[in-house]
């Protein structure tokens, strides 16, 4: 099937026990709002790119079940963004079923089923596997310091001039968790992240 769906009246609790028995990694999350939750390997990925998604303020995995044409669906996400939007979400294979978006709204959120082609494309997804590694690390406060002063004097940094700004995490420990947490900026599309890559402050 191109969109998952489970025929129960206890669809929610199915959801929650099937996703409990998988385990993804990376591990870590950061803007996800409750206890993270994965369905498939495709979920988590959509879940890693609404962590570097500046837009994104929160979400949160298997939030809801509502009536479809098909039976009660569980969406993957249920996704908080900075102007005020709420939109379920599905990590998906194949097209977007319009019945199920009908559906969503008529609960009165939008709906968007994100083929697994859009979220693999690119560099965007390695890149954030791999600051996701840190994101249960946290940069101290004096290389939080160090870091922000050599930026503001510079305008901007390499990864490699990054390197010997930091005293107490390591260099790629205390960027990556900069980058996620909106404190440094670094362009995740463009190339996989290497000692060339530019570091700026994160401007909204």
């Amino acid at each position: 099937m191109s969109h998952p769906h489970i025929e129960s009246p206890a669809a929610l609790y199915a959801a929650y026990a099937d996703a409990s028995t998988k385990l993804f990694y990376p591990r870590g999350t950061v803007r996800c709002s409750a206890d993270p939750m994965f369905r498939s390997r495709t979920a988590r990925d959509l879940g890693c790119l609404l962590d570097v998604d500046p837009d994104v303020v929160a979400w949160l995995c298997l939030p809801v079940e509502f009536e479809t044409e098909f039976g009660m669906h569980v969406p993957d996400f249920l996704v908080d963004f900075e102007d005020g939007t709420r939109v379920f979400m599905d990590a998906i294979e194949g097209v977007e079923l319009p019945e199920i978006k009908e559906a969503a709204a008529i609960a009165g959120v939008r709906y968007r089923g994100v083929p697994r082609e859009e979220i693999e494309a690119g560099y965007r997804l390695a890149n954030a596997h791999d600051l996701l590694r840190y994101a249960n690390c946290r940069t101290p406060l004096n290389d939080r310091i160090r870091m922000l002063s050599a930026i503001a004097e510079a305008g901007s940094l390499t990864i490699a001039e990054c390197l010997n700004v930091f005293r107490e995490v390591q260099p790629m420990t205390g960027v990556s968790w900069m980058v996620l947490h909106h404190l440094l900026a670094v362009d995740l599309d463009e190339a996989m992240i290497g000692p060339e890559t530019v570091v700026r402050r994160f401007h909204r």
